[in-house]
């Protein structure tokens, strides 16, 4: 049978109560009694349970972990980051596909059934909207991934990626590529808009000497990276794309995938730089060079943040910003 509360309490020799209180967070209790009550129960290996706990607190400790991708692998390391972080800090993370979902109002309902505490939204395509829609109805949210704005409606955290995409730019001109592509995700996500956006503006600079062209894949999965790259190699003009800036590593190793099919080489016919160094990216089957963001970063300052909102829910939106750089690997040619 399962040890219960008032287990604890005969064992200690203490009232109902003062079992509840030790183990209620925030509760007046005297370090002895706290000691005599954690003694008994270490004794039984008794554990408070965490529902009842709520309904005394008012508190679940739950937070919403949401996202809407869950055919790329680097959500993955993020949830794996996400649901260690968070049930270290005696949170308990519940997972919540919004694949397909587009009105965040439903979105607010069905995690209001479930009394969180506090949401994070783990997306670079979710609009934000749906951020914006957990805090006018007063919930602590956080945006990882989310879109960088210098007077955010929310707490984002995340890269600036119309900087990453400068960056990339930047990294084929140095290796003296004259031919270039943007191979995005979906045209409508806030992060493809953005990476292409910077790599657009960095180019310019330099036309025409540089060609730069654009295409946007339905998804940021294998399949979708995959599946664009046979169409442009199909449909290929001449000259051929020197390099492809892909906007996710997902897409890059589906870019690989169909670019090996057409037995062509990489780098030695076309280049490709992918963005977020997932670890399949550094597999040495696809060694794959490409933009840094840096996961654990975003993931552990997130975590703080949404901490710190359960105890103060008015704290005043801020956008944390976390630098990226290229690793290189084997899918560009040198530098010059």
């Amino acid at each position: 049978m399962s040890i219960t509360l008032k287990d604890v309490a005969q064992r200690a020799g203490v009232s109902r109560s003062a079992v509840s209180r030790t183990f209620t967070d925030g509760a007046s209790v005297s370090d002895a009694m706290r000691r005599r009550v954690e003694k008994a129960a270490n004794e039984l290996g008794y554990a408070p349970n965490a529902l009842a706990s709520s309904l005394t607190t008012g508190r679940t400790r739950l937070i919403g972990l949401v996202s809407n991708n869950f055919h790329n692998p680097i959500f993955l390391e993020v949830f794996d980051l996400f649901t260690r972080g968070l049930q270290e800090r005696g949170l308990r993370p519940l997972l919540v596909n919004l694949t397909d979902e587009t009105d965040p109002d439903q979105s607010l309902q069905m995690l209001r059934q479930y009394s969180v505490d506090g949401v994070v939204v783990a997306s670079s395509t979710l609009p934000p909207e749906f951020s914006q829609a957990f805090r006018k109805a007063g919930m602590p949210i956080v945006h990882s991934f989310g879109r960088h704005s210098s007077a955010p409606e929310v707490h984002v955290v995340g890269v600036d990626n119309v900087e990453c995409g400068r960056i990339a730019a930047r990294e084929l001109l140095d290796r003296g590529y004259q031919h270039v592509a943007f191979l995005g995700g979906p045209e409508q996500a806030t992060s493809t808009q953005d990476r292409y956006k910077g790599f657009l503006t960095e180019l310019q600079q330099h036309a025409p000497k540089v060609q730069v062209s654009h295409s946007y894949a339905e998804a940021y999965s294998f399949d979708a990276g995959r599946a664009e790259m046979k169409r442009l190699l199909s449909a290929a003009s001449q000259p051929r794309v020197e390099a492809y800036f892909c906007g996710d590593d997902v897409l890059s190793i589906g870019a690989l995938s169909a670019i090996s099919d057409q037995h062509l080489s990489v780098p030695g016919d076309i280049g490709i730089l992918g963005l977020n160094d997932m670890e399949m990216a550094r597999w040495e089957n696809i060694n794959l060079t490409t933009i840094r963001q840096p996961i654990r970063q975003i993931v552990h300052s997130s975590i703080e943040l949404i901490e710190a909102m359960l105890d103060d829910p008015r704290r005043y939106p801020e956008a944390r910003l976390f630098p990226s750089k290229v690793i290189e690997r084997g899918t560009l040619r040198p530098r010059k």
